[in-house]
């Protein structure tokens, strides 16, 4: 289970022996026998070599990284740390392999609370009880709450102080992930993103995490456009089903540039808390938009923006457990 005493033992670190070991072993031989995968990356020229930056990325399934990944290190341009959802660190053992291969957790709001209450009512919420959960954590209740709920609200300060715990616990976290982030550039590797949140065929809206991050920490934007992973990897196994991958890599879009530069923030902010989100939601979700328009222009018809941009993935409460 990924909580802050957890997030505090991350500290990204070179080399990635888990992703070494996982292309030379592992993916050299699964993209070769039994059935040839491709992959094709264009634009790769557009990557900085003189610097680290977000890679921002669609999502169409669980493995659509790691063809790019093998490929970045094949051709001596590095390694990447993900940032990944909390639910992946519940099971141990896949939390460990999530470390060695250099990932970075990034715990949602609705992820931090769903976990709270597991650890209270030794089970995950309802849907129903979610959404009082995610109206808790904004304001103090006006109804009376469902039994579970109520228990574990008078664990942490009552219903009037239960938003303050939860916000405080939370900025608390996205510390943490500001401090694993800034480790991982620091230490020479490409952070990538999926700022659309969740596993989706067609790019959905995007999260303003991502930018409020690059703000944060000063790093340029590059987007990168994934077409065909979901054939390799059409479902939990990782070992690839063969096919052909195109990623296409667009020109970087920096902070203080044409696409971005009319959207900085310039005063001092705490990346993915209310009150940053609140204070700079124009600026941040203006600057999201430029990011998945970009992401959407590399992307064959199939892959690009549906109806209404909505995901077509995983929905409820299943998103976090």
């Amino acid at each position: 289970m990924l909580d802050l005493d957890r997030l505090r033992r991350i500290h990204p670190r070179q080399p990635p022996w888990g992703q070494m070991l996982i292309a030379n072993l592992g993916l050299t031989w699964d993209y070769r026998l039994p059935r040839r995968t491709r992959i094709d990356v264009e634009g790769l020229e557009n990557l900085p070599r003189d610097r680290r930056v977000f890679l921002a990325m669609n999502h169409t399934d669980r493995y659509n990284y790691w063809p790019l990944q093998y490929v970045l290190y094949r051709r001596g341009h590095g390694f990447t740390a993900t940032w990944v959802k909390g639910k992946y660190y519940e099971n141990n053992l896949l939390g460990w392999f999530m470390d060695q291969t250099t990932n970075i957790p990034l715990p949602s709001r609705g992820y931090v609370l769903t976990t709270e209450f597991r650890k209270d009512a030794g089970r995950a919420p309802t849907d129903d009880e979610y959404r009082v959960l995610r109206e808790l954590a904004g304001h103090a209740p006006t109804g009376e709450l469902p039994p579970a709920i109520a228990t574990f609200v008078s664990h942490h300060g009552g219903a009037g102080s239960f938003a303050a715990w939860f916000n405080e616990l939370f900025d608390t976290m996205s510390v943490e992930v500001m401090r694993i982030t800034r480790e991982a550039l620091a230490n020479d590797y490409h952070v990538l993103v999926f700022p659309q949140g969740t596993r989706s065929k067609r790019l959905s809206r995007g999260h303003t995490g991502l930018v409020q991050a690059a703000q944060y920490l000063g790093v340029d934007i590059v987007p990168i456009g994934c077409n065909g992973c979901d054939g390799v990897y059409p479902g939990a196994s990782p070992f690839a089903k063969g096919g052909h991958v195109v990623y296409r890599v667009g020109k970087p879009l920096a902070l203080e540039g044409p696409e971005l530069g009319a959207f900085r923030v310039k005063e001092p902010f705490a990346p993915l808390s209310d009150h940053a989100s609140a204070a700079h939601e124009a600026k941040f979700r203006a600057a999201t938009d430029v990011v998945m328009n970009a992401i959407d222009a590399l992307l064959d018809d199939e892959y690009r923006f549906g109806a209404e941009q909505a995901s077509d993935g995983v929905q409820g409460v299943r998103r976090f457990v």
